[in-house]
């Protein structure tokens, strides 16, 4: 629901902190899905901030941040 609020206005940037952190693996597995295509089909660009390891492969760039500092 919070992902469908967030998308309504087709917005050009969309800030996720942990969009799948509360879902079971198929739930998020659509969330991530969905977030995939939000660039092609809305233009919109997605920072999302995770503890998932997964999530990397759903992404065209990542940052890893260990101990305070960023490692690309």
């Amino acid at each position: 629901m919070a992902i469908a609020r967030a998308l309504v206005t087709e917005p050009a940037l969309l800030l996720a902190d942990e969009p799948t952190g509360n879902l079971d693996s198929a739930a998020g597995a659509e969330v991530y899905r969905i977030l995939s295509g939000l660039p092609d089909t809305l233009g919109t660009a997605i920072v999302m901030v995770t503890h998932d390891p997964g999530a990397i492969a759903h992404g065209t760039r990542s940052l890893r941040m260990v101990d305070g500092a960023i490692e690309s």
